[in-house]
């Protein structure tokens, strides 16, 4: 099946800067392979020990995570769908490596429930052992991120090369659906792709976590993200309230997914 979602949908994480403050966030993009399934490695590392306890918040970003800390890889987990932002205090001195995995990517892998994972992250040893081995063995706290990659990339390749994934071509049409049209759809309308309402969502809950209105939502904020709109834009332009009822409603849900209102993401834009 032709995979369309890399090239319709960018996740994105704003609340680290690249550099400064004794804090660097990288990422780095899986191999061509890969990349249809995995839409980057990451790393959140101090560079210095810091003068207080580092808070990590990630945003509703409708993908599904597998992190450890690269000084004890024995610390590894999974974490779902988020319907709101989260916020991880991790402390002075640390140095976090994830994979990212692309929405549907990590349940159509791996036979995991999208579902049970919803708003929380577990130690992955519970799902994936042989993969929580893996990075006991093979990972080091000397390795950089492109070291990383370069045996992240085998590894996943053989995973993948071994797995018979199970296309259900009614969910990533509606899948692809939703992403072009940026979730700005009615999902009882315009989500005609062969399901009933009940098999659209029991198949979404399986792939996704939650509902195709509650994915929808996620994908409109992370647009929003990536179209980065200064303060002064949004207020004029209609664009960026497509798909919410009003303003008030617009600001309620970005404030769920990023944790601020949207004037104060974009205080300084």
């Amino acid at each position: 099946m032709n995979l369309k979602i890399r090239s319709l949908f960018h996740p994105v994480q704003p609340s680290v800067r690249a550099t400064g403050d004794g804090v660097l966030y990288r990422e780095i993009i899986p191999s061509e392979a890969l990349q249809p399934y995995i839409y980057c490695y990451w790393q959140l590392n101090s560079t210095k020990t810091l003068a207080q306890p580092f808070a990590y918040k990630v945003v509703s970003d409708a993908c599904i995570d597998i992190f450890f800390n690269l000084n004890n890889p024995a610390e590894s987990f999974v974490m779902g769908f988020s319907k709101s932002f989260v916020s991880f205090p991790i402390g002075t001195d640390f140095n976090y490596v994830g994979i990212r995995f692309l929405p549907a990517m990590f349940p159509l892998w791996f036979d995991i429930s999208a579902k049970d994972l919803v708003n929380r992250f577990d130690h992955l040893h519970n799902h994936l052992p042989a993969f929580a081995e893996y990075l006991i063995s093979e990972t080091e706290p000397k390795h950089t991120l492109n070291d990383l990659k370069s045996s992240f990339d085998p590894y996943l390749e053989n995973i993948l090369s071994k797995t018979d994934l199970k296309f259900d071509e009614r969910f990533f049409n509606a899948l692809n659906l939703i992403l072009a049209k940026k979730g700005n759809l009615g999902v009882s309308s315009d989500l005609v792709v062969g399901l009933s309402p009940r098999q659209l969502r029991r198949i979404f809950q399986h792939y996704i976590g939650v509902s195709a209105k509650s994915f929808a939502k996620v994908v409109r904020f992370q647009h929003i993200l990536n179209a980065k709109p200064s303060m002064q834009s949004l207020r004029k332009s209609k664009l960026f309230y497509d798909g919410f009822f009003d303003q008030a409603h617009f600001i309620k849900d970005f404030k769920q997914f990023y944790g601020v209102t949207p004037s104060q993401a974009w205080r300084n834009s």
